[in-house]
């Protein structure tokens, strides 16, 4: 069997990954920074040593490296260089100092990375400018990690905004559906005036399982499906799901002064990878989530 190590298996992302992957057929082991067992290894990125031990222990043929602080805003913005940054860092010196050499490393970074644009699609070719310290510690990690490009098989990606079961109350929209579930009369919200890409989960899982697969390597991909909507029109969806209309009332300390209005990447150089990947349609996530 084909040895894949997520590194946090226990993310959103983790969860659905390690899942699809056992299914098409991968050995999938994992690290986690709190549980352990047969196939998870409890295991923090920031320190080397912990990630040396599971590397050697368990020499995967693949890794995808998942494990970070993915909540833009995190509050502590030196964690998220200490963990994103110079975690990812562990990672890659640890191959290079053990002598392991997968036969592909895919390093999630994020869309964030290209802060506001002012353009309606994004695409690689653009000069990144986060605005964000999250944003900043997914870029200083992409620039870092063209270092080893030479030494390693390495896929940077950057994925738009994505959901689905199971994702963190915190995210803008698993909160939404949480106060449709709850039958709230009104919802608080920052920013109402923005457009993203709210693709499912399975549809990043699809990706990334092509991604192992292809012969891409020592490139940035954006994982996205150039589809936006607006905030208001997810509202206006769970509002027929749900059978009762909320009321949205904002928030100024929802509100982000440096908030990207609009964030959707082109899949262009995705789909030339790996071919075009189908997508669900919104509102059948919606329902999902809502019924789960």
């Amino acid at each position: 069997m084909k040895k894949v190590l997520i590194t946090g298996i226990d993310s959103f992302t983790g969860t659905h990954l390690a899942v699809y992957l056992t299914e098409q057929g991968y050995d999938v082991h994992g690290t986690s920074l709190v549980h352990s067992s047969q196939k998870k290894h409890k295991c923090d990125i920031t320190h080397k040593k912990e990630i040396q031990t599971v590397l050697q222990i368990f020499q995967p043929d693949f890794l995808i490296h998942l494990s970070g602080i993915s909540f833009a805003a995190h509050g502590k913005s030196e964690e998220l260089y200490h963990v994103n940054t110079i975690g990812t860092l562990n990672i890659l010196e640890s191959c290079v100092e053990l002598g392991l050499n997968p036969r592909k490393i895919i390093l999630a970074s994020s869309a964030t990375a290209y802060g506001n644009q002012g353009l309606e699609v994004l695409d690689e070719s653009l000069c990144a400018k986060p605005s964000n310290h999250y944003g900043a510690s997914k870029y200083a990690m992409e620039c870092l990690a063209r270092g080893y490009f030479e030494a390693l098989n390495i896929l940077i990606t950057r994925p738009f905004n994505y959901t689905g079961i199971g994702q963190g109350e915190h995210f803008l929209i698993p909160k939404i559906v949480k106060h449709f579930k709850e039958k709230k009369q009104n919802i608080e919200l920052g920013n109402l005036d923005v457009q993203r890409e709210f693709n499912d989960v399975s549809f990043v899982c699809e990706v990334y399982k092509r991604l192992l697969e292809c012969d891409t390597k020592s490139q940035v991909l954006n994982i996205a499906t150039n589809r936006g909507i607006k905030l208001l029109d997810v509202i206006e969806t769970m509002n027929t799901i749900a059978g009762y209309t909320i009321q949205v009332d904002v928030n100024a300390a929802f509100v982000r002064k440096d908030e990207i209005k609009s964030l959707t990447g082109s899949s262009k150089k995705l789909f030339e990878a790996i071919g075009e990947v189908k997508l669900k349609d919104l509102k059948q996530t919606l329902q999902e989530m809502f019924e789960a």
